[in-house]
């Protein structure tokens, strides 16, 4: 099956390499680029002592940059959304990391049952403001660090419309709202997807799905969770 993947190009790597693996024939359509502040996140780790949260990869990237500076804050308690990301923290040294199943309202949750508290968001821009939102209405206080940032990259609508129209993919994976949005943004998308009426619009969470048109909404389909063991487990 010939499946689109639209995420920033080194984590787009990695799931084509999945996508192989599992027989099926990868096409990467980067729509965004990672920005990382390692210094943003360094100052932040100096200015804390409290437990770590991420939500995303990125954050653990920006953090491998530190290299040795890292060291003296890996024993703080580490909280992120997916256990990818926590994969990702336990490989840089971080000892007590724990891990939501879901989104970052349920992370929010589970911060608030373990008794956590003061706790360094290392976070990027943009991003989904739910993790932020419930965690203040549990009572729990945070300091926000951007660390990362995602720059749109804007693909060459021609050479899109000609991949849908002469290569066409049978589904297309979404991994974040955000890049959902890019992707419907690019001009003749939205109205050539509704001339290919076995197309699957294949969504991480639904949260994620909140970017697929209404006009779209009989190809949707939204993994049981919101990782990517389950989201590929639909193809």
């Amino acid at each position: 099956m010939r499946v689109l993947v639209i995420r920033p190009a080194h984590s787009g790597e990695r799931t084509a390499q999945r996508l192989r693996e599992l027989g099926h024939e990868p096409v990467l359509l980067p729509l965004a680029r990672p920005v990382h502040d390692a210094d943003a996140a360094a100052r932040a780790l100096e200015a804390t002592s409290g437990p770590i949260v991420l939500t995303s990869a990125e954050a653990v990237h920006a953090l491998n940059a530190l290299g040795k500076t890292l060291e003296p804050h890996l024993s703080r308690r580490l909280f992120t959304v997916g256990e990818a990301t926590a994969a990702a923290a336990r490989g840089l040294g971080f000892g007590s990391v724990a891990a939501s199943s879901g989104s970052g309202r349920e992370l929010a949750e589970l911060i608030a049952a373990s008794g956590a508290d003061d706790l360094l968001y290392l976070a990027g821009n943009p991003r989904a403001e739910t993790f932020e939102t419930r965690l203040t209405e549990l009572g729990r206080t945070i300091r926000l660090a951007e660390c990362y940032r995602m720059e749109p990259v804007a693909p060459d609508p021609e050479v899109v419309a000609s991949f849908l129209t002469n290569t066409a993919p049978a589904a297309v994976l979404f991994y974040s709202r955000q890049s959902g949005r890019h992707f419907f943004h690019i001009p003749q998308v939205e109205r050539l997807l509704l001339q290919m009426p076995k197309i699957r619009l294949i969504c991480l969470s639904k949260t994620v799905a909140e970017a697929i048109p209404s006009s779209l909404a009989r190809a949707l389909e939204i993994s049981p969770m919101p990782d990517e063991k389950s989201l590929l487990s639909l193809l």
